[in-house]
């Protein structure tokens, strides 16, 4: 069975981290319009009923995924740590 790419689990944690920093400095409708889809999105991508299980269950995923030590940084860049808030 296929799961979530891991490299897509990761950017849309970062944008949602992103985006719970920029409401919290500043509320505007566009970036909480943006933070309620990348929410979701993270939710139908991870199975959850809600953002926190998301968010939970994309660090599980990450972690399992990362590479063991030793090994060279991935080629997309990333270097397997978890960026889940």
């Amino acid at each position: 069975m296929l799961g979530p790419d891991p490299k897509v689990v990761r950017q849309l944690l970062t944008r949602y981290a992103t985006l719970q920093i920029a409401q919290a400095e500043r509320h505007t409708p566009a970036a909480a319009r943006e933070l309620k889809e990348v929410s979701h999105t993270l939710c139908v991508m991870m199975g959850a009923s809600g953002v926190h299980d998301a968010i939970a269950q994309a660090d599980a995923l990450l972690v399992r995924t990362r590479p063991a030590p030793g090994r060279a940084a991935q080629a997309d860049g990333g270097n397997g740590l978890s960026l889940a808030v």
